[in-house]
């Protein structure tokens, strides 16, 4: 298939090109400039600079591809709009790049039982309600086949262009400056995750096999913030890792990361890609991982 892909420079975006190009099809990589468009191009993928503002351009993509992945933004109307329409009428898939932040508390630190499935109607904190909002719409889309994987905390690294994930590189970068490696409050908040490879794979079947209007939790396994920050510790040769206070979390982080990325719970629990699409993820645990392969 010829693949349309927003976000072709990007972490995620990068990895699902390498598995789409690794499995025989063709991708036409959205980038921002002429740099970017040399780095995606190194790794196979024809270069397309624009931006997710560039309605006219997403359209015309849109409507020459078999098959569109949004990867670039969860939250950009606009790009949405424009790349639904481009396909309207045509039966063709849209997949749509979401993530867990959706069903993500402002516990900063404390832990919480709730688990969320995908038939679990999800009722978002007024920060992510737009990105709720955003999801439906794809899924409501007519006449094309929109797919929404909501991706968890994903790790690993890059399979294309030099990229780095939210929050594994975010905490590290903070350890590395500091010399002491911390997580929010007590750390007994916990996050579903997957690693990268195993989202490039997903993101294949779904493209394939995924019925219109699937919604998918993307995720492997499971961990608390803590964990993963003494992970990291150990792996730096740090010192024991330490707590940081809400508030001094939030004046380091900022509110969006501090908060919904690394002070919150995000449990989930996906069955529609193992159940129907075959997905059988290869890595099963994010601090195995880092004890053994962060750079």
């Amino acid at each position: 298939m010829r693949i349309f892909l927003t976000g072709a420079n990007g972490f995620i975006g990068g990895g699902i090109a390498a598995g789409l190009i690794a499995t025989g099809h063709a991708v036409r990589g959205l980038v921002r400039d002429h740099a970017k468009a040399a780095a995606v191009a190194a790794h196979g993928i024809e270069p397309v600079v624009g931006t997710l503002d560039d309605a006219a351009l997403l359209q015309a993509e849109a409507r020459a591809a078999d098959g569109v992945v949004n990867a670039a933004s969860s939250d950009h109307r606009g790009a949405v709009e424009a790349l639904i329409a481009g396909l309207a009428g045509s039966g063709k898939p849209l997949l749509h790049t979401s993530g867990s932040s959706i069903v993500a508390d402002e516990a900063m630190g404390e832990p919480s039982e709730r688990i969320f499935h995908e038939d679990t109607p999800i009722e978002p904190e007024p920060d992510k309600a737009a990105r709720v909002a955003l999801d439906r719409r794809v899924l409501d889309a007519p006449g094309i086949r929109p797919v929404v994987l909501c991706n968890t905390m994903i790790y690993g690294n890059a399979l294309g262009a030099p990229a780095e994930s939210v929050q594994v590189p975010a905490l590290v970068r903070q350890a590395r400056a500091t010399g002491v490696a911390r997580y929010i409050g007590r750390g007994l908040n916990r996050w579903s995750n997957v690693h990268i490879a195993d989202v490039a794979a997903l993101y294949g079947l779904a493209l394939e096999k995924a019925a219109p209007g699937t919604f998918l939790y993307v995720e492997s396994g499971e961990e608390a913030l803590g964990e993963v920050v003494r992970a990291i510790a150990a792996r730096l040769g740090l010192g024991p890792a330490q707590s940081m206070p809400a508030a001094e979390a939030v004046d380091f982080w900022g509110r969006e990361r501090a908060v919904f990325a690394l002070g919150s719970n995000s449990r989930v629990r996906g069955r529609v890609a193992t159940e129907r699409l075959g997905w059988v993820p290869r890595h099963g645990s994010i601090t195995d991982w880092i004890a053994r392969e962060l750079p």
